[in-house]
């Protein structure tokens, strides 16, 4: 197996349109986001590529409580006892990953953008449809290093969802930037540096006034919930975010 190795010790496992990455470093891995549940066998090889067990991994972190970033955290949790971290505001809705409000209606969307239903159709063929929530979850403390293998800066971004946070790796110049801003949205099919269409954001008002937290890290790596790894620098890639605009 290659090994998508997207940052200093960050792997990128991705499918579907879904990406959920790995962080290492000497004590062990984190996994941010669960992904969808067909990503399950494609974490246990990435493992085994990289030398590591299931024991390995000392947390998962999830960015947000929808179901795409969910995926297989409840099984990790029940078959290897792996902890699973949200912020406080996103617990009840990782525990009920689709039982959530956008800001317009996400299930009349795709008709207006037709684009978005090859994206959606294979995210659902991936076990977008099937995903069970996990309430046994820990709280993220945003404004501090987490205490799990590479030490993540947690910044609390609401806006995509209330409890919304991006991890900042600052030694590794990189940004995991969850949904607060990716490079291909599936529910319109456009890419480019961008926040997510309001058929799957609570407020996009919001998500754009949380762009600020992260052009203020000045990661150049952003390494976002769908879409390729952005390169070219935070504060560049908020500017085509704003230029863009809502959906």
């Amino acid at each position: 197996m290659l090994v998508p190795r997207v940052a200093e010790g960050v792997h990128l496992i991705t499918h579907a349109y879904v990406n959920c990455y790995l962080i290492e470093d000497d004590d062990g891995v984190t996994l941010v986001d669960a992904g969808l549940p067909s990503m399950w066998p494609m974490l246990r090889e990435l493992l085994e590529t990289l030398n590591r067990t299931p024991r390995d991994i000392r947390a998962i972190v999830l960015t947000h409580g929808h179901f795409d970033h969910v995926g297989f955290a409840l099984r990790a949790h029940r078959e290897w006892g792996t902890p699973v971290l949200v912020h406080r505001e996103d617990a009840r809705l990782a525990a009920h990953p689709y039982r959530y409000r956008p800001q317009r209606s996400r299930f009349l969307y795709p008709f207006t953008h037709p684009g978005s239903l090859p994206k959606l159709g294979r995210m659902a063929a991936a076990g977008a449809l099937g995903v069970r929530g996990i309430a046994e979850t820990r709280p993220l403390g945003p404004g501090s290093a987490l205490p799990v293998p590479g030490s993540p800066t947690v910044i609390h971004t609401p806006g995509h969802t209330d409890g919304h946070c991006i991890l900042h790796l600052p030694e590794r110049d990189a940004l995991l930037t969850g949904d607060a801003l990716v490079t291909l949205d599936p529910y319109t099919g456009h890419s480019g540096a961008q926040i997510v269409a309001s058929a799957a954001t609570k407020s996009t008002r919001q998500a754009l006034a949380s762009l600020d937290a992260i052009a203020a890290t000045g990661a150049r790596i952003l390494l976002p919930g769908h879409g390729d790894p952005w390169v070219r620098g935070s504060e560049r890639a908020v500017a085509e975010a704003i230029r863009i605009g809502a959906h």
